[in-house]
């Protein structure tokens, strides 16, 4: 639904803009340019969604092979303890934890086929225990701002993107996303936590985040004292260098369960394949309607207010051009998506802006959607706090994503 009005509101706008500049500044070409952005965008949509068939279809492959190789049982245990203690309100023995820690297992993963039926099924489970069904409880939140907040492993979808848009190395930030969607989850966790009174001083709880909260600081403090190239060589290397080991890994527990690894890729990458085509129309749709918007002058207009605002205060207007994407993050996956590629074919895939744009669509993910999906699937109509602490998560993970992307790309 927030997409709809989203799309109606860049042309209605765009449309508007086109009048004033026509009738007040004379401009006669306003309208022919608008047109032939549209045709112009609407070829650039089918080409990069043609063009993402293949690396698309290569990882939803890989991805299939960890599934069935049961990596996602495996981080099931790994996270288990943590999450028992982040739903106190469920007790010990509620059935809707398998499919928690399924679920946010997928999502780290990066499965979203896997992740929204379970998700779907946690909060169904989560419901029938429900004292007032149409209000949300403390488990339901704390589970969709964990959803929410996105925390990511592989992002196999920007990596894809930054690939068929001529990056060179399109893994490269990784690491930066990885920090980012660290500190757009921590700041939901606490948030909420803070919410229900849960004691995040409990040991179990300490050992988790302090241990991750370590691990992340000590990551920012080796690249903060390194020169400029190094950060962005010695981030590269370990880069790949994960991706690949997880790879090798998936495949490795697959063999370990006697699965045929070869048909079990096959059966992903059709998967991915279909996915390919079937986002052509999502994707044409919104870059459409980014151009029109952008060729109208208002998307100009919005970035210069906010560079004179950034201007006044000091701060380095580099990163400005990115900003549409973090403004639309919350709002639509597809419309953040389409900003991210509009900005990557406008300053280039491995440009400063470029990068900042994948970081802040790795960040985080789109709140008012999963808010929408996940409520609605259920029939809860009072949300309370959690669209609140979701916008924390968010705003947390998008700054920490600008911030990141000047320390690893400036």
């Amino acid at each position: 639904m927030a997409l709809n009005y989203i799309w109606i509101f860049f042309f209605v706008v765009a449309f508007v803009i086109g009048l004033v500049k026509l009738i007040f500044f004379g401009d006669m070409n306003i309208f022919a340019e608008m047109m032939n952005s549209t045709f112009d965008m609407a070829k650039s949509g089918f080409e990069i969604s043609l063009g993402l068939t293949g690396v698309l279809t290569l990882w939803m492959g890989i991805m299939k092979i960890g599934e069935k190789g049961g990596v996602v049982k495996v981080f099931s245990k790994l996270v288990g303890p943590f999450f028992n203690k982040l739903f106190p309100s469920l007790g010990k023995d509620h059935p809707a934890y398998g499919s928690i820690i399924m679920n946010i297992a997928a999502n780290m993963l990066n499965l979203d086929n896997a992740a929204t039926p379970m998700g779907l099924k946690a909060m169904k489970e989560m419901q029938e225990t429900n004292a007032t069904p149409d209000t949300a409880s403390d488990a339901q939140i704390m589970f969709l701002v964990l959803n929410a907040s996105g925390l990511t492993i592989i992002p196999i979808s920007i990596m894809v993107y930054r690939a068929q848009l001529g990056a060179v190395n399109p893994s490269d930030v990784f690491i930066p996303i990885l920090l980012a969607t660290f500190f757009s989850t921590m700041a939901g966790v606490i948030s909420v936590a803070w919410h229900q009174k849960i004691n995040l001083l409990d040991r179990t709880i300490l050992a988790y985040l302090g241990g991750l909260s370590v691990l992340i600081a000590a990551t920012i403090w080796f690249f903060s004292g390194l020169p400029k190239d190094q950060i962005q060589t010695i981030s590269s290397v370990a880069s790949n260098l994960i991706i690949f080991s997880i790879i090798i890994s998936f495949i490795l527990l697959a063999l370990r369960k006697k699965v045929n690894v070869y048909d079990a890729f096959i059966e992903g990458a059709k998967e991915g394949f279909h996915t390919a085509v079937m986002i052509i129309p999502y994707l044409i749709a919104i870059l459409v309607a980014i151009g029109v918007f952008r060729t109208s002058g208002a998307l100009e207009w919005v970035i210069s207010g906010v560079t004179w605002f950034f201007q006044k205060i000091g701060f380095n207007t580099d990163f400005i051009a990115a900003l549409p994407t973090a403004l639309m993050k919350p709002l639509s996956g597809s419309g953040a998506r389409g900003m991210m590629v509009d900005t990557m074919k406008n300053y280039g895939a491995d440009s400063f802006v470029g990068r900042v744009a994948c970081t802040i669509q790795g960040s985080a993910d789109t709140t008012f959607y999963i808010l929408a999906v996940y409520f609605g699937s259920v029939g809860i109509k009072n949300t309370r706090y959690a669209l609140t602490c979701g916008l924390i998560a968010d705003f947390a993970g998008i700054t920490a994503a600008i911030l990141l992307a000047y320390l690893f790309f400036h």
